[in-house]
């Protein structure tokens, strides 16, 4: 199967999927304010879909191992879109957490099989791009999901989630007719005999990786919980500036993670791709305490985002390189430990925002720098693992 046929497809299903996602994010505050949730029963809301998340993702890694990649995501797409319109069909906040869990619990499948997809139909030279091309996709479906969204809320509520439900129904079809199987009886059979325990992963060089994404996800998710309130102090931004500003942040990534990824990692490798992000994401992080106004913020994001974004397309793929794991295995794990960073990082922002507006983008500065100690010591081990020592 060639790649070059199989990629576009890959990404008009990411897109689509993120489109979904990001249809109910401008909405889902109101929606659940209007079913009397608090602000802390409305952060559990969201914070339930990535504990969801963290559990099941490995284990759905795992079933595409064995079963194949195919029938997993029509699984993850199916449960989101039935988790969407339950979400459109709930009168109260008890059937709207159900609606999440489901929601969390079935497509978690979703991030993980699509990446152990790419991984299967792509070379080691080229697994960088096809990686680059399901983030770009991933970036482009969170600019006009929220867009599209937050103009269908205008008429009801209910709207965007019965829209995001439709999308979600036409990328189970797109699936079903369109997407050929990437793995082969073979690999089947040689995935379900090795039965490996996901935790042995976690042993050795290679589990230095998987934290390295834990603090690269921890940072990230903070950024994103705080920045509508510093860049409201600092600049005087309101909700129109910071769309427009993670627009231009989105958008500047997607085209980095499409374009730019597969030559950086073919030309130089993934881990100076992997050290790069991490080094760009820190000057990011740093300049953000300097925003003055929307252009100084929207310039400072994107140079952030640009950096932040190329990191986890090169740590999927180096991780799928060198795993001994099913690549299904290896892409679930990474996603677990991408969600516990979405956990943790938005109250851990909230609270060091409340102790210094700046503190939380420090604290970023701080985690991008053990995030490069680690890949630094993960290129020792390696080599002290290679040579037996």
């Amino acid at each position: 199967m060639e790649s070059k046929k199989v990629l576009p497809i890959l990404f008009a299903i990411m897109f689509l999927v993120m489109v979904g996602f990001g249809i109910i994010i401008p909405v889902m505050p109101f929606y659940a304010e209007e079913m009397g949730a608090s602000p802390t029963q409305l952060g559990l809301l969201m914070a339930v879909y990535s504990f969801m998340q963290l559990l099941f993702a490995p284990m759905w890694g795992r079933i595409s191992d064995r079963i194949g990649r195919k029938p997993v995501i029509m699984i993850g797409i199916i449960g989101l879109s039935l988790s969407f319109f339950l979400m459109a069909l709930s009168t109260e906040l008890w059937m709207l957490f159900a609606a999440r869990i489901i929601g969390g619990f079935l497509s978690s499948a979703n991030m993980p099989t699509v990446m152990a997809y790419v991984a299967d139909i792509t070379s080691e030279e080229d697994r960088g791009k096809g990686m680059g091309i399901i983030g770009a996709s991933v970036g482009m479906g969170f600019i006009f999901g929220p867009a599209i969204g937050g103009i269908f809320s205008q008429e009801s509520f209910h709207m965007p989630f019965y829209l995001a439900g439709i999308s979600s129904l036409f990328t189970f079809l797109l699936v079903l007719f369109v997407l050929k199987e990437s793995l082969h009886k073979e690999d089947k059979e040689r995935y379900s005999k090795k039965r490996v325990p996901i935790l042995k992963s976690l042993n050795g060089p290679l589990s230095i990786l998987f934290f390295l994404q834990l603090f690269i996800s921890l940072s990230l998710s903070g950024l994103e919980a705080t920045f509508a309130y510093f860049a409201a102090q600092k600049a005087g931004l309101d909700s129109i500036d910071l769309g427009y500003i993670f627009m231009i942040m989105g958008l500047s990534g997607a085209i980095v993670q499409g374009g730019l990824v597969g030559r950086l990692t073919k030309n130089f490798g993934e881990g100076f791709v992997i050290q790069m992000g991490i080094a760009v994401s820190a000057i990011g992080f740093f300049l953000i305490l300097f925003v003055e106004n929307f252009i100084t913020a929207a310039i400072f994001l994107t140079i952030f985002g640009i950096g932040n974004g190329v990191i986890r397309p090169s740590v999927s793929a180096l991780l799928t390189k060198r795993s001994k794991l099913g690549h299904g295995s290896t892409t679930g794990l990474l996603s677990s430990f991408d969600s516990f960073g979405r956990i943790i990082g938005p109250p851990l922002g909230g609270w060091l925002f409340s102790i210094t507006i700046g503190l939380p983008y420090i604290s970023g500065i701080i985690l991008s720098v053990i995030a490069f100690l680690l890949y630094r010591i993960y290129t020792l081990q390696e080599k002290n693992f290679s040579a037996g020592v």
